[in-house]
């Protein structure tokens, strides 16, 4: 038999979403909850076996209730219908989901501490190892964390590991940099057998890591959903969205992916618009014809590379900008760190 899991991660809902706004602006917090909700369709249809949140599901760990009520409601309306919700607390909850009885239902298990989820799916048995994001020497705690969970091969017909760590070989950003040592690393080497796979957020990248380093095969693969809307420039040329993953059963090997798909989210995107040393007796109207010659629903970030002129500064305040911006577009100022000035 097949089991479908849904795996996505790194949510960071309530960002940019103040429950009482100030200031009536575009802003990026609903863009997040909406790409959850869309990647949560199919489990509300029923079309998956399995849902799993690798972690990351606030930006912050200090938040209202009212937040965390939010942020925990598209993952308990699948848990109402039956299917199962697996969460696994990321560095950004501090590795503890606040207000916890919010997450209280039988459908939902939280990784509050190293321990294994088990869940039955048809009748088949199906094993969750996993822990809370260790956000202090997971390279050297990873083995024992693991212990910790009790888990043993052979017991499931499927058994998936739950993370929210960097494994080396991830990689991010446009340079495309590449995790291979460090304290808050795990060497692909230390993934164990008896697992069909290895299901994590913390990287914003998707990707699906098979070997480590030096070549070798990992006993099972690693699947980076991604998060599922851009977070920062570093990622304006990413694809965002979800993963979908099939797996045959065979309690003997833990089982093995059958396929997998990665279903993209629509993200907004990113462009910068750069301000270097621009002579102009109209900054304010030069930079309107600027901003809004670009695409109407872009995240513009405005890079200024240069001191500004006291009329340049004065356009480049948050209220000038919110006048001189179409109102569908969300803009943010990079100053030069010799400048200062309010983003």
């Amino acid at each position: 038999m097949t089991i479908r899991v849904l795996l996505l991660a790194d949510t960071h809902l309530g960002y940019d979403l103040p429950l009482r706004p100030r200031v009536r602006r575009r802003r990026r917090g609903p863009d997040f909850f909406a790409n959850t909700r869309s990647a949560l369709a199919s489990a509300r249809r029923g079309e998956v076996d399995l849902v799993v949140h690798g972690g990351d599901l606030l930006y912050r760990s200090k938040v209202p209730s009212e937040l965390v009520r939010l942020a925990l409601e598209p993952l308990l309306e699948v848990a109402d219908r039956g299917t199962p919700v697996v969460l696994v607390p990321g560095n950004h909850e501090r590795s503890a989901i606040p207000y916890p009885l919010l997450a209280a239902h039988s459908h939902l298990h939280v990784f509050d501490h190293p321990k294994i989820i088990e869940i039955d799916v048809s009748g088949l048995r199906v094993g969750l190892a996993g822990f809370p994001c260790e956000r202090n020497g997971i390279r050297r705690r990873f083995g024992s964390l693991l212990a910790d969970t009790g888990w043993a091969p052979g017991r499931y017909d499927l058994g998936l590991l739950c993370l929210h760590q960097t494994v080396e070989g991830a990689t991010v950003g446009p340079s495309d940099f590449v995790f291979r040592s460090g304290a808050d690393i795990i060497p692909g080497r230390r993934i164990p057998t008896g697992f069909a796979a290895v299901l994590s957020g913390h990287i914003h990248r998707h990707q699906v890591l098979t070997r480590d380093l030096a070549g070798a095969d990992l006993a099972a693969p690693v699947f980076y959903p991604g998060s599922v809307e851009r977070t920062s420039a570093a990622e304006r040329d990413e694809a965002k969205g979800f993963l979908v993953i099939e797996f045959d059963c065979d309690r003997s090997s833990g089982g093995r992916v059958a396929g997998w798909e990665f279903r993209r989210l629509p993200a907004r995107p990113m462009i910068d618009l750069e301000i270097g040393d621009r002579p102009t007796s109209d900054p304010a109207g030069w930079l309107r014809s600027r901003l809004r010659a670009l695409d109407p629903d872009a995240v513009v970030r405005v890079r200024v590379t240069a001191e500004p002129d006291e009329a340049m500064h004065g356009a480049l305040r948050a209220a000038s900008l919110r006048e001189l911006a179409l109102p569908t577009q969300t803009v943010e100022v990079s100053w030069p760190r010799r400048t200062r000035g309010n983003t």
